[in-house]
């Protein structure tokens, strides 16, 4: 049941439906069924935000949220992540009840949650981010990927059109400046909308950004492919020769796609579509590479440990290059 304290939230946090609308952000239109996907997930995004942001508490969030239809479910949880993280961040006095969410009815859906934190991040000042930052080491870098998803969708024209790179530090130690490249995998995915999942006029698009910063986007893009879907193995099969040079972190977006799909057990068919046609796998050995992956991680060095497991991800995954 919503509280009067949850309405007031909902007013000053919540954005307004017309928001993730492609007449609203300009995004390319590839045909009506593409679009409709698309701005389906933001609407479904901004359902979980509404549920986090109205809700009495914790438990009936989840409730609600596990109302939402299931292939849109877990944008749902990265939208109530993004609400509670803005609403934690403005009430420091409370506990932090993103991490209590994360820790518990979002733990399955916990690399979609860890990145609506990103978003809230991307909507607060520095010196507020202290109380919701990931504490995860390894998918902490997760929020700076939806920190640049963010800046990406919302701010198309600067960082879409003009090439700009999402400001952003991390808010821990990161000596190499990996922050830098975890947003971009962010920007990555966020093209996948921006484009409206026309294969030929994304990487046209990711050509246009300086080489160094390709691959990281081209692993956005797989995950986004993976994840949102909207296309055919036909588009796929084209997508992958269009991103010639780059099929291997193309491959690595995809498992981790196929993983954040499948720990909650959200498995589409656009899904396993698109593990066939990337890694060239079912969805579930396309998965099952990144949790063995994952086994005996060093810590964070001078390359973090979420770049060390995003490699061993594309080794295991063969050599898809010829």
């Amino acid at each position: 049941m919503a509280t009067l304290i949850g309405t007031l939230r909902k007013r000053l946090l919540m954005p307004d439906v017309s928001e993730v609308t492609f007449e609203k952000r300009g995004f390319h239109e590839r045909d009506p069924r593409a679009r409709e996907n698309l701005e389906h997930a933001g609407l479904r995004f901004l359902t979980g935000f509404d549920h986090a942001v109205s809700s009495g508490g914790i438990a009936e969030a989840h409730r609600l949220l596990e109302t939402v239809e299931r292939p849109f479910q877990g944008f749902a949880y990265e939208g109530a992540s993004m609400a509670l993280a803005l609403s934690d961040a403005m009430a420091p006095w409370r506990r932090p009840r993103v991490r209590a969410f994360i820790d518990g009815p979002a733990s399955t859906h916990v690399y979609m949650a860890n990145v609506g934190i990103g978003w809230a991040m991307a909507r607060l000042p520095r010196p507020l981010w202290r109380g919701i930052v990931p504490r995860d080491p390894l998918l902490r870098w997760l929020a700076l990927d939806g920190y640049g998803f963010h800046e990406a969708y919302f701010a198309t024209e600067r960082h879409v059109t003009e090439l700009r790179r999402p400001r952003v530090k991390a808010p821990w130690p990161d000596p190499s400046g990996y922050a830098a490249r975890a947003a971009d995998q962010g920007v990555g995915r966020a093209l996948w909308f921006v484009c409206g999942s026309d294969v030929e006029h994304l990487a046209a698009t990711v050509g246009r950004f300086a080489p160094a910063r390709r691959a990281d986007l081209w692993s956005g893009v797989g995950l986004a492919a993976g994840y949102a879907g909207g296309v055919d193995a036909d588009e796929l099969e084209k997508l992958v020769k269009l991103a010639a040079g780059y099929r291997g972190e193309l491959a690595q977006g995809t498992a981790f796609a196929a993983k954040a799909r499948l720990l909650p057990d959200l498995a589409t068919p656009h899904t396993s579509v698109a593990a066939e046609v990337i890694c060239r796998a079912p969805a579930r050995d396309a998965a099952a590479v990144t949790e063995m992956a994952q086994v005996e991680l060093p810590p964070d060095g001078q390359v973090p440990a979420f770049e060390i497991w995003r490699r061993r991800i594309r080794t295991a995954l063969g050599d898809l290059e010829g």
